[in-house]
């Protein structure tokens, strides 16, 4: 059965609970849904710790990293779920933003 979540991304957070400014996508998921969306979310949160360990050593250039490649692929994945699990309200704010290029169609 599916219910409502609230997602905040740059917070990471998903709340079935709305509240503050966790109303950033509105999706409709099942539990499974959700705990796949979660492991998305926890890998780039994951890529991103290593991306700012290797923002500190300067021979290693950005275009060449892959715990960048990582983060870019896993948050191209989470905006994919969210906007086919998300309302049109959802579906229009991340086809507005162009983040998944023609890849939603």
């Amino acid at each position: 059965m599916k219910k409502k979540f609230y997602i905040n991304l740059g917070t990471q957070e998903i709340s079935q609970i709305e509240y503050d400014n966790n109303n950033e996508f509105v999706i409709y998921a099942t539990e499974d849904e959700v705990r796949l969306l979660r492991q998305r979310l926890d890998g780039m949160h994951t890529s991103d710790i290593h991306a700012f360990f290797r923002a500190h050593v300067p021979i290693m250039p950005y275009h060449n990293d892959k715990s960048n490649d990582d983060y870019d692929t896993g948050i191209t994945d989470a905006f994919q779920m969210i906007y086919e699990l998300g309302n049109e309200e959802t579906k229009k704010h991340i086809e507005n933003m162009g983040v998944l290029g023609d890849n939603h169609m």
